[in-house]
């Protein structure tokens, strides 16, 4: 894709969370292939938990992926607006199908909303089958259609989302944290609007056990009325939902089994409170099955479901209740966590840049650089470094000299404890050159930590990039040779080593990139 400015000079990037469903390959090929301005960057964000599985899908080369650990939407969307350069930025869910004209639809969208609006959101439709009436499972799929602020598809200008702090990473599920953000956008003085683009949004297949499992979202309601108050759903465009006939439920089928227990001594309660557990149970049961298709299948599937999710969501509402009772806002951080290990770039951020060199006699640090290593050390940070050597590949040096110069460095510079170099060229297509994130996934896990817990510094844009695609920390130390674009997109930037060195230590004195 040649990438380009959207309609009036809006440029928009799109995060795309998956789990790595198949679906993910279908949603890529619509927005690689269809008309009108380009994303400048496509970021698929691959949130399996576990060490590095692999591409999640068959993506395009120019498609990024960076990883967020399985820590949930929330957290993944945060990892791939973060890892973002352009304006704007558009989160779609992996299972939707933009329309054809998508991309000219998300640039009209976008051009020219006014400054005080922060977030445009598409328009979702769910198809449902013809002939039939939906199941209990596609009427509660189609209520997306007529969600307000989904990230099915949803844009932020990349301002909000920093003012805000992004998504609350406390909701671990993809339910609540989009009307959230939603909310807190709007409390900070923005406007939300309908945009007119499209997309569609299949019936995913499910088991029975799905509208169980649907429950635990009554944990995050907690979370949303401690964060919002008692009007949440109101101000959220959502529908009071069926808690209390839920908690009434549960109650009088207590009271039942309470009171069977003492069945000799109180048969009449116990009938009594076995009557009303059998009442309500029965009238949750007709409510759904008669907008149903009405099979036996589905009769059945409803009748047990409704007998099991009132006790679920109680459960799921009381777990909230203890984990959220006392929750705060989420924050906007102000200042990074003191990082577990900081990985330098070699050549003109460490010691100064010979081309191809295998010369240890040519070896020179950059002004300050021991000094900024023996910083980390005395606060018990880390030190690697993380480089691209290509003249191995091309024969100009060989592994050897790389090693007997990286050996010269650690004696001007003290030692360093890991190193990760890419002997590869570009031709190689290899997972370890930079900008990709291999050498630093390499040297955290050597280090035995992750590379969340890193901080990435080095004098060109790819090794920010790099640090982006392994959900690490990049700052930028710019050099004669770092161009001024990779300045500009650079989320932080810092005037020297030293400097480098502060901001990633949390000090303040340093400057960050701006557009």
């Amino acid at each position: 894709m040649t990438r380009q400015d959207g309609a009036g000079g809006v440029t928009y990037s799109v995060v795309v969370p998956t789990i790595g469903r198949p679906s993910l390959e279908v949603l890529i090929d619509v927005l690689t292939a269809g008309a009108g301005p380009v994303p400048e960057e496509i970021i698929v964000v691959d949130d399996r938990p576990g060490p590095d599985q692999g591409p999640p899908a068959r993506l395009p080369p120019d498609v990024r992926v960076v990883r967020s650990g399985g820590r949930g939407p929330a957290a993944a969307r945060n990892a791939g607006w973060r890892a973002a350069t352009a304006d704007w930025i558009v989160f779609l869910d992996d299972d939707v199908v933009p329309a054809p004209g998508w991309r000219s639809q998300v640039a009209a969208d976008l051009a020219g909303l006014p400054a005080e609006v922060a977030g445009s959101q598409g328009t979702v439709e769910v198809p449902l089958p013809a002939g039939r009436r939906p199941t209990d499972w596609e009427r509660n799929t189609a209520a997306l259609a007529g969600a307000a602020w989904i990230t099915a598809d949803m844009a932020y200008r990349r301002t909000a989302l920093a003012e805000t702090g992004g998504f609350d990473e406390r909701f671990r599920r993809a339910y609540r944290e989009d009307a959230d953000l939603a909310l807190r956008v709007g409390a900070a003085g923005h406007r939300l609007v309908k945009g007119n683009r499209l997309v569609t949004h299949p019936v995913r297949p499910a088991g029975w056990p799905a509208s169980v499992r649907a429950q635990a979202g009554n944990a995050d309601d907690v979370l949303m009325r401690r964060l919002h108050g008692p009007g949440w759903r109101r101000r959220a465009g959502e529908r009071r939902g069926r808690f209390r006939l839920h908690l009434a439920t549960t109650a009088a089928g207590l009271a039942a089994l309470a009171a069977l227990a003492g069945w000799r001594t109180r048969p009449a309660a116990a009938r009594c409170a076995a009557a009303v557990w059998a009442g309500l149970t029965a009238r949750f049961a007709v409510v759904r099955i008669a907008p149903g298709p009405r099979t036996p299948d589905e009769i059945i599937r409803m009748i047990v479901t409704s007998v099991v999710i009132p006790p679920v969501a109680v459960g799921h509402r009381l777990r909230g209740v203890l984990t959220y009772g006392a929750a705060g806002p989420w924050p906007r951080p102000k200042r990074w966590p003191r990082p577990a290990a900081v990985l330098f770039d070699r050549d003109d951020t460490l010691i100064r840049d010979v081309p191809y060199n295998g010369d240890p006699d040519r070896v020179m640090p950059v002004p300050g650089a021991r000094r900024a290593l023996d910083r980390l050390r005395r606060r018990g940070v880390r030190i690697g470094v993380v480089s691209n050597q290509s003249g191995v590949a091309t024969g100009r040096i060989t592994e050897g000299d790389v090693r007997r110069v990286n050996a010269r460095t650690e004696e001007l510079l003290g030692p360093v404890d890991v190193w990760e170099v890419c002997p590869h060229d570009r031709a190689a297509g290899c997972g370890c050159r930079k900008p990709r994130p291999g050498l630093i996934d390499r040297a955290a896990r050597r280090l035995g930590i992750t590379a969340a817990d890193c901080v990435v510094i080095g004098d060109i844009g790819r090794d920010v990039e790099a640090a982006h695609a392994a959900c690490a920390r990049g700052i930028l130390v710019p050099t004669a040779r770092t161009r001024p674009d990779e300045i500009h997109r650079a989320p932080e930037v810092a005037a020297d080593l030293n400097a480098a060195v502060s901001l990633a230590l949390g000090a303040p004195e340093h400057r960050r990139a701006g557009r």
